[in-house]
């Protein structure tokens, strides 16, 4: 697909980044730590001076504890541990900083990231957009069709459609199913047991979907795959939590977007939200300027 470039920023991954390698040093004019924020700032201004993104959503996470995913399975990301008070008060902090750059913002209470990037680059295919997700997390590749990328910002690796095979073991299309036999520990999505990566990959490399391994799982024994027929045992004893899981996996195309959200267009500078926010951030003349510089362009 050509077409202009739509941006879309997993927020939360780099204001995560920037709480746990920031030292907490700087506090805001209420005596609150402000870590993240500058992490992310520094992080969003130079993407912003690099790119010139003319389309672009930055996407939050707040239905880490009220996600519909929840709903499906109340263990989902109950490894995780409760954001302290400081660092939601930073992530709020974050949100305004978008917007009052001219950003468009989204979150809700009950899709996550993940779902507001899939639907808003579902909408917005059909005016001719390609998408580019900056973001590490493999679960955003299952989004990327011919002409999209994926970047790693913080490595500056970037693939796209065609590359993700060579880098998961698995096609774009795959990595749900993968995920829903693998599990993935990080979101506490139980998968299969015994069920690793390689063996994952390499029956949906014969199969080609989880659905049609279900359905062909008598033949998987007769595989030239060690441990095979250990294989189709597990699978057969946990075929439920193995869809349950697929479905936890999936990236919501149908998330509620902002009605104002148009052609995701990078707007211009909101200097009456954007003063008074930098002051209670206590934000040096650094960052000013920077952000100074882009408002000239």
């Amino acid at each position: 697909m050509s077409g202009q470039p739509l941006y879309l920023v997993d927020a939360s991954l780099y204001v995560f980044r920037a709480w746990h390698s920031m030292p907490d040093e700087f506090t805001d004019a209420d005596g609150w730590p402000i870590n993240a924020v500058h992490g992310f700032a520094r992080f969003l201004l130079e993407l912003l001076e690099r790119e010139r993104p003319r389309h672009i959503v930055v996407a939050f996470d707040q239905a880490l504890e009220s996600s519909f995913r929840n709903t499906l399975y109340p263990a989902y990301k109950a490894n995780r541990e409760p954001a302290p008070e400081a660092l939601k008060r930073q992530f709020a902090h974050c949100q305004a900083m978008a917007r009052a750059l001219g950003l468009p913002v989204l979150v809700d209470d009950r899709y996550e990231a993940d779902d507001l990037i899939g639907t808003a680059l579902h909408a917005l295919r059909a005016h001719g957009h390609r998408g580019l997700i900056v973001s590490a997390d493999k679960d955003l590749s299952q989004l990327l069709e011919a002409g999209d990328e994926q970047w790693d910002y913080a490595r500056n690796q970037r693939w796209s459609h065609d590359g993700v095979k060579a880098r998961y073991g698995v096609h774009a299309h795959q990595i749900a199913d993968y995920l829903g036999l693998t599990g993935d520990a990080v979101d506490n999505i139980p998968g299969v047991p015994g069920i690793g990566p390689k063996t994952a990959a390499s029956l949906l490399g014969h199969f080609g979907s989880l659905d049609a391994l279900l359905h062909r799982l008598a033949e998987v024994p007769y595989l030239r795959l060690r441990g095979a027929a250990q294989a189709a045992a597990r699978i057969a004893a946990h075929r439920e939590q193995a869809l349950l899981s697929r479905e936890l996996a999936t990236i919501a195309r149908d998330a509620p977007l902002p009605a104002d959200l148009g052609r995701a267009e990078r707007r211009g500078i909101d200097r009456d939200a954007l003063e008074p926010l930098l002051d209670r951030l206590r934000i040096g003349p650094m960052t000013r300027r920077r952000i100074a510089a882009l408002a000239d362009h």
